[in-house]
C-alpha cells in the first residue's frame, strides 16, 4: 500500500466526518492489510522522575503550576528502574518507557545517569523509549548510542489551539524536538491528547500535522485526558468512546504502517470499548496500574481481555528483526 504524507486537511476532514460504523470498516480493513491483525504491542511506563515541572501544561498534574496530590520524586535510582523493567518484561511488555519531569534534556550528571539506565535496560533485551522532554541532536544521538530505540515527544494538539494549553514553549519546539529524535535516527513516538476543550476541527488539523510528517511516527498514540483535581482542565468532561474510536480510526487510515497506541483513559473504557478500538485499529496500550500519574487497568485484567479477545502481545524488536532478515 502506497504510505501518503500529502494528505490534505480537506481530504482527512472527509474520512473523520465518515458515519462511525464505515470509517471503522474501512480502517479495520487498512489495518489487517498492513499489520499482524490481532497483534498488540504492551508498553509499560516508569516514571523516573516525578512531578516539579517548570512548565504550565493545562492537563498534567506533575506543572509546579497546579497544587495537585502529586508527590514529587528525585530522579529514579537505577537498581529499581532495573526491577520495574524486568517486572514489565515478566508481565509481557515489550517496550519500556522512561519518563522524566524536565522541560527538556540538559547537560549534567542526571542525563548521564539517565543514559546507563538506558543502556542497562536495554540490555535485558527489551526495547526502551524516552520521553524526557525537548532535546538537541547531540542528545539523541547520545540517547541511541546508549540503546534508546525510541522517543516520546507528543504534539498534543493543534497547533492553532496548542496556546490554549501550554505557554512555556511553543508548536515548532516540539517539532524540532522530532526532528532531532529523527535525524539520531531513533523511531518517532508522537500522538496528541483529545477532550482538552478542543474543537473536531483541532483534532484533524493535529492528525494533519502527524500524517504530513517527512515520515510517518512509528507510534501515534492516542491519549483520553483524564481530569485530575488542581488541574487547569480538573472540570473537563470525559470524552464519549464514539470519539476515541473516530481517532484511533482516522489514524489507522492516514497512517497504515504506524503503531496506534491506545493509552491514557483506558481505565475508564469497558472491554467493550476497548474492542472497538482494536477493531478500528489500535494495535498498542500501556499495561501497568498507572501511566505516570493516571490509573490504568492492571495487567491480569489486561490478560484476561486478551485471551477474550483472541489479542496476543507483539515481540521486541520485531521491526528491526524483519529488517534484518530482508538485508541478509
Amino acid at each position: 500500500m502506497n504510505i501518503r504524507t500529502d494528505w490534505t486537511l480537506e481530504e482527512i476532514r472527509e474520512i473523520y466526518n465518515r458515519p462511525l460504523l464505515d470509517l471503522m470498516f474501512e480502517a479495520a480493513t487498512i489495518h489487517r492489510k498492513n499489520n499482524a491483525y490481532g497483534e498488540v504491542q504492551i508498553s509499560s511506563l516508569i516514571s523516573i522522575k516525578t512531578g516539579g515541572c517548570k512548565e504550565d501544561c493545562s492537563y498534567c498534574p506533575q506543572s509546579i503550576k497546579f497544587n495537585t496530590d502529586i508527590t514529587v520524586h528525585p530522579l529514579m535510582q537505577l537498581a529499581e528502574v532495573k526491577r520495574k523493567a524486568l517486572t514489565a518484561k515478566e508481565n509481557g511488555a515489550s517496550r519500556v518507557c522512561m519518563g522524566a519531569s524536565w522541560r527538556e534534556v540538559r547537560d549534567n550528571r542526571d542525563f548521564d545517569r539517565v543514559l546507563e539506565m538506558v543502556k542497562e535496560v536495554n540490555d535485558m533485551g527489551i526495547e526502551v523509549c524516552c520521553t524526557l522532554g525537548m532535546l538537541t541532536y547531540e542528545q539523541a544521538q547520545k540517547l541511541k548510542e546508549s540503546g534508546c530505540f525510541a522517543y516520546n515527544h507528543n504534539i498534543d494538539t493543534s497547533r492553532d489551539y496548542y496556546d490554549k494549553i501550554i505557554t512555556t514553549r511553543n508548536f515548532d519546539d516540539r517539532l524540532e524536538t522530532l526532528d532531532n529524535v529523527r535525524k539520531a535516527q531513533m523511531t518517532v513516538c508522537c500522538g496528541g491528547i483529545i477532550g482538552l476543550g478542543e474543537t473536531d476541527e483541532d483534532r484533524i488539523q493535529m492528525l494533519h500535522t502527524l500524517s504530513t510528517l517527512e515520515v510517518h511516527p512509528d507510534s501515534v498514540p492516542i491519549n483520553a485526558l483524564v481530569p485530575v483535581k488542581g488541574t487547569a482542565l480538573e472540570n473537563n468532561k470525559r470524552i464519549n468512546i464514539d470519539e476515541m474510536v473516530r481517532m484511533i480510526a482516522t489514524a489507522r487510515i492516514l497512517m497504515p504502517k504506524s503503531v496506534v497506541r491506545l493509552s491514557a483513559g483506558r481505565n475508564e473504557m469497558s472491554l467493550a470499548e476497548q474492542a472497538m478500538c482494536f477493531m478500528a485499529g489500535a494495535n498498542s496500550i500501556f499495561a501497568g496500574e498507572k501511566l505516570l500519574t493516571t490509573p490504568n487497568p492492571d495487567i491480569d485484567e489486561d490478560m484476561r481481555m486478551f485471551k477474550m479477545l483472541g489479542l496476543k502481545p507483539r515481540a521486541p524488536f520485531k521491526d528491526v528483526q524483519k529488517l534484518e532478515e530482508v538485508e541478509a
